[in-house]
C-alpha cells in the first residue's frame, strides 16, 4: 500500500478581478483530484462572479471542463467557495467573469494523487 501525495498551492493572491479573468495555469497531471478554493477578500459593490474550471493538455490551449462556481461576492466575503474536479488533462485553471464591479480574490488549488 502506497501513501497518497497531496499538494496545496496559492494560484492567485489578492488578485483584482473585473470583467473577464483567468487564474494562473497550474500543471497538475500527476494528481487524480483537485479542489479550487476561492475566497473574496474585498469587493466593490455586490458583483456577481461566474467562474468555470478549464483544462488544457499544454497550458496554452484551454477548454471548459464543465464545473462552475457562481456567487455574489458580497455574500461570500472571507468565506471560501470551492469546486471539485477529477479526470482532467495536465493543466488546470479557473476562468470567468465578474459582473457589475471588481473583487480581490485569493485562490488555492489542492491536489491529491
Amino acid at each position: 500500500m502506497s501513501m497518497r501525495h497531496s499538494h496545496t498551492t496559492v494560484v492567485e493572491r489578492n488578485q483584482r478581478w473585473e470583467d473577464d479573468f483567468a487564474t494562473e495555469p497550474y500543471e497538475a497531471g500527476w494528481s487524480h483530484e483537485a479542489i479550487f478554493f476561492v475566497q473574496i477578500l474585498r469587493a466593490e459593490g455586490s458583483p456577481e462572479i461566474d467562474a468555470k474550471v478549464q483544462i488544457s493538455p499544454d497550458g496554452i490551449h484551454w477548454c471548459d471542463e464543465g464545473s462552475r462556481l457562481n456567487f455574489v461576492a458580497q455574500h461570500a466575503l472571507d468565506k471560501p467557495s470551492f469546486v471539485r474536479v477529477s479526470h482532467y488533462g495536465g493543466w488546470l485553471r479557473l476562468a470567468g467573469t465578474v459582473k457589475d464591479s471588481r473583487v480581490w480574490a485569493l485562490v488555492h488549488l489542492a491536489l491529491k494523487g
